[in-house]
């Protein structure tokens, strides 16, 4: 088995500052929380941008750059910028940033869907920001957009033009067939680098046989064309990024993704849950990738190929 790229999302557009004081949420924080992640073990770390006094999901280029040419000369980990942003942002919004930045790596998630979020509401009583509670609840009516035009855009904009390369983000089996679409229509390359994508409320539920389901049809469909890692909603984190360490797989954590350590204990930092799959990976009788294997392992164009 190759070696295990564990990436980490640091913020996201997810939670909210209520949930934990411990979310990174302004240019300081990102970019302390991002290379303490890196130190620990992480070689791409997959970026977000928050309105830095309220912690509002932003878009904003002027907020990624803010923090990005700082995480880039602190450490020699792959900038993974996101295209989803957040569900309630336009195409161009979430696309503003990683077309100025140009970087290795851009998210991309392959199928609109619902991304409902309103459950976690109910676990709140003391609000810090005014915009969090209909954030969440409202969500209950809120369809992430993504179609096969809005992917070629993207995969244009961002590869074709850009020279950045992707990890596609699988929340359910369609998505796997998607991507096979736009393989076919000869606009993505291998070797594919696929996130299976699990516990959002609107994708794949969270169960171990999904994940053997998963990498089966991806077998079927990319067969050695492709590698796989698997991120994993709240509690299901670190059971799900094991099982796909053992099965051959890269890993996938941080506070965008979980605000946990253990149960019933907020993690304080990215780096803690990096720690924690390192050591674990390790254990398994694997070895972590460093960024520069990270690299040449995806086929990427280098950091200093980029605007950042």
């Amino acid at each position: 088995m190759s070696k295990v790229i564990i990436t980490c999302a640091v913020t996201g557009s997810i939670h909210t500052p209520s949930m934990s004081p411990y979310l990174p949420v302004t240019a300081n924080e990102i970019t302390e929380q991002a290379v303490g992640a890196a130190k620990a073990g992480a070689a791409i770390l997959h970026m977000h941008a928050r309105e830095p006094k309220t912690g509002q999901p932003s878009s904003s280029p002027d907020y990624f750059d803010a923090f990005l040419p700082r995480i880039k000369q602190s450490c020699d980990a792959v900038l993974n910028l996101t295209t989803g942003g957040s569900a309630v942002m336009s195409l161009d919004e979430r696309l503003a940033a990683p077309k100025r930045a140009e970087p290795e790596m851009c998210s991309l998630n392959m199928g609109s869907m619902n991304f409902a979020l309103y459950p976690a509401a109910t676990k709140i009583t003391d609000w810090k920001h005014d915009w969090e509670k209909p954030f969440l609840e409202n969500s209950d009516d809120l369809v992430f957009k993504n179609t096969p035009r809005d992917i070629a855009r993207i995969l244009t904009e961002l590869g074709s033009e850009r020279g950045a390369r992707f990890e596609f983000e699988c929340y359910d089996v369609g998505h796997l067939y998607m991507l096979r679409h736009f393989a076919d229509r000869g606009l993505v390359k291998p070797p594919f680098f696929i996130q299976f994508v699990f516990g959002v409320l609107g994708g794949i539920g969270p169960d171990p046989e999904n994940l053997g389901h998963m990498k089966s049809m991806a077998d079927k469909l990319f067969g050695a064309d492709y590698a796989f890692s698997v991120l994993a909603a709240g509690r299901h984190q670190i059971p799900l990024t094991t099982m796909a360490a053992a099965m051959g797989g890269h890993v996938r954590v941080g506070l965008e993704d979980s605000l946990m350590i253990a149960r019933g204990k907020l993690a304080k930092t990215n780096a803690e849950q990096v720690a924690k799959i390192r050591r674990i990976v390790e254990e398994l009788g694997r070895e972590v990738a460093t960024p520069t294997e990270a690299r040449a392992m995806l086929g990427l164009k280098g950091a200093d190929r980029t605007a950042i």
